[in-house]
């Protein structure tokens, strides 16, 4: 056999063996195509199993909700003016006490002593003060004089009147009626200026602030009502009324601050307690409800499956999905406002959803139902 031969019989093979390969990859792909297509029909036409609720409207208030802390609307931490030694305390820790109540005083060391010196050098220049005045009236003594014993005498009742204001100061009073902390000094402690006897809080009325979007600047307006949660009372809301808004909006989050006053007569509420706050804005409107776990968010568009009760070719009942857009409100709770797409008495697929598509045949099985409360309450641990 000549080369020409032997080459044209190795190209005819490889050529042979190419084709088997090519046929085999194209051959798999279209079998396993075939399958998966059949799997998929399979599939589609099984019933698939969901939850579902009856779409109904309920009342609906527009609202504002944010969060923020509960403040005192007179609050401070007492301390000393003047160093000294405790030499007497007069409350206990959480006592409620008047304005102007004596809380602490301090040791008055030789206070007392240095006031009647000054007392006596003060009543020892008056006395020559009002004899200067009458030799004056005689031409006794040059006016230089008697300006000069005037100005003695003032600044003696001026250390009067500041060892006066030194002893007060070693008195520590209520500066407010309200209700005190847990005591942070004892009787021989050395407190230097500054140290932090106790807390005084008014715990009744309290505020509440709270910060909000600048947009919703315009519907907001003092006297407006405000509904207050919080976590320590669970279920329970604190009603409050907006008492001032803030005169700038922060730069750094265009929002702006609210207060809020909180009438506290039982004294629940504590200052610095956590706090949700829903302010009403608009009249109520009669809206479609449905649970959250009913929507599904698409790049399209947000859906929701509806069950068709129809018949099959032999005549007996069938329930099938239908998807339908649909456009949505606010939320509150596990409750989202659907505003178009779902009318009033639809049959609504809460959970299951991921298996349908238009016209899946369904069960349904509404022996465990997604939560659907406008107010939720955390289960108790």
């Amino acid at each position: 056999m000549s080369t020409a031969s032997k080459t044209a019989l190795r190209m005819v093979l490889m050529l042979i063996v190419v084709g088997l390969i090519f046929g085999g990859v194209f051959g798999y792909g279209a079998v396993r195509s075939i399958f998966i297509a059949k799997f998929l029909a399979g599939f589609s036409s099984q019933a698939q199993t969901v939850a579902t609720t009856v779409a109904a409207t309920s009342n609906w208030q527009p609202a504002l909700s944010s969060v923020g802390s509960v403040v005192a609307v007179n609050g401070a931490n007492l301390s000393a003016e003047v160093a000294g030694i405790v030499d007497t305390i007069s409350f206990k820790s959480g006592d409620d006490v008047p304005a102007g109540a004596l809380l602490v005083t301090l040791r008055p060391n030789n206070d007392p002593a240095v006031l009647a010196q000054l007392q006596a050098t003060a009543a020892l220049d008056e006395i020559n003060y009002q004899r200067d005045v009458k030799q004056f009236r005689a031409n006794a003594i040059a006016q230089s004089q008697v300006d000069t014993d005037r100005a003695n005498l003032q600044a003696a009742q001026a250390q009067v009147q500041a060892q006066q204001a030194l002893m007060v100061e070693k008195h520590i009073r209520a500066p407010f009626a309200g209700r005190l902390g847990i005591r942070q000094v004892d009787v021989g402690q050395y407190l230097p200026v500054g140290t932090a006897i106790v807390t005084l809080q008014q715990l009744n009325p309290l505020y509440v602030d709270f910060y909000l979007p600048q947009q919703a600047l315009s519907q907001l307006q003092v006297g407006q009502t405000v509904n207050v949660g919080i976590d320590a009372f669970p279920g329970q809301t604190f009603p409050a009324k907006i008492a001032a808004l803030d005169a700038v909006v922060d730069t750094t989050s265009r929002s702006v601050q609210v207060r809020a006053t909180l009438p506290n007569d039982n004294l629940l509420l504590r200052p610095g307690m956590f706090a949700t706050v829903k302010v009403n804005v608009g009249a109520p409107q009669e809206l479609v409800t449905l649970p959250q776990t009913a929507l599904t968010y698409n790049p399209y568009g947000t859906t929701v499956y509806t069950v068709q009760h129809q018949t099959d070719p032999n005549g007996k009942p069938a329930l099938t999905a239908q998807q339908a857009f649909v456009t949505t409100g606010d939320t509150r709770g596990d409750q989202v406002a659907v505003l178009t797409g779902v009318a009033p008495g639809a049959e609504v697929v809460t959970a299951g959803q991921l298996k349908l598509r238009n016209g899946s045949p369904v069960v349904v099985n509404n022996d465990v139902t997604p939560p659907n409360s406008p107010d939720p309450t955390p289960p108790n641990e």
